[in-house]
């Protein structure tokens, strides 16, 4: 596959790494938003995206008002996955929609959405869930996706609807169609989305070289795994994904992965990593960049 355009774009070489630390769930509870703000004032993340459903998106807008520079999008949300912690969808109550399970909230899983969603309903959603950040006093960034339910080929013409219309990066692979192919795609819908993406690279949409992302299996020795996932970023634009929370009794409730998510903010906080990316040579970038190149490109709204 070519260079990435980006790199240009940005003023680099094409065989430069660039990488967006990217921290996800934001206001899920308020272990994350506390886990955000001090990751932010460190440094060494560059954005995150907040879950609008979720109870404590109130206080992340009350704290993306007082910090207006701070680098945030939507994460964009169709699922509930906890046991005892539950929200659900924003703009509508209707079992019809295809949203809600047996118990009235998002279903846990992706799967059900993708079965059961109606493409409508699910772009009435997603509109309603960025709508919300940006009446919220939210800069909204970017939007990407919560358990990549929004990755099917169902729902992803409605997530590049809405990401246009409010002419903001979604978060895409450069996928050619082999690769799509090896990810579970037919041939026929590999050749498409693959032509879709290299049409919508042509038009000015930033995308992704490679995605990594801490694991919420390994709590033990995370400055290490960060590095060696920081040193294995190949030349391009990367996608580097955390999910940081502090320690209280909340998170513990909530999550059984929680001694991952504290020791992403731990690992992220400390002088250590920081130093280490530092001096590795990679340029780290914020969605904002990236937002600015895409509205620069006057991208159409197909929305």
């Amino acid at each position: 596959m070519h260079p990435n355009p980006v790199l240009r774009k940005l003023g680099w070489a094409d065989d430069d790494r660039a990488v967006i630390i990217h921290t996800d769930d934001i206001g899920m509870c308020q272990a994350s938003l506390a886990a955000f703000a001090d990751l932010v004032e460190f440094g060494l993340i560059s954005s995150g995206a907040t879950m609008v459903p979720c109870p404590w998106f109130p206080q992340v807008a009350a704290y993306c008002r007082a910090h207006p520079s701070v680098d945030l999008g939507v994460h964009l949300t169709l699922t509930c996955e906890w046991d005892t912690y539950r929200w659900g969808p924003i703009s509508t109550r209707d079992p019809a929609s295809g949203l809600i399970d047996e118990e009235g909230y998002f279903y846990r899983q992706s799967e059900p959405v993708q079965e059961h969603g109606d493409p409508t309903a699910v772009q009435i959603e997603l509109l309603a869930q960025v709508e919300r950040a940006l009446k919220a006093g939210i800069d909204v960034t970017h939007v990407d996706t919560h358990m990549g339910t929004v990755m099917h080929q169902k729902f992803i013409p409605v997530y590049l609807q809405v990401a246009a219309h409010y002419r903001l990066p979604p978060m895409l692979p450069r996928w050619d169609q082999a690769h799509l192919h090896e990810m579970g795609m037919d041939a026929e819908t590999a050749a498409f989305a693959a032509r879709m993406l290299q049409e919508l690279e042509a038009q000015g949409v930033p995308m992704f070289d490679h995605m990594a992302m801490m694991p919420l299996d390994e709590p033990a020795h995370r400055v290490e795994t960060a590095k060696r996932l920081f040193d294995a970023l190949p030349p391009g634009l990367s996608y580097f994904i955390l999910h940081p929370a502090m320690d209280t009794p909340e998170l513990r409730a909530i999550a059984p992965d929680w001694p991952n998510r504290v020791a992403d903010y731990e690992a992220f906080t400390s002088p250590e990593l920081r130093d280490y990316v530092k001096g590795s040579g990679i340029h780290v970038i914020g969605y904002r960049a990236l937002r600015d190149l895409m509205r620069a490109a006057k991208i159409k709204d197909e929305g």
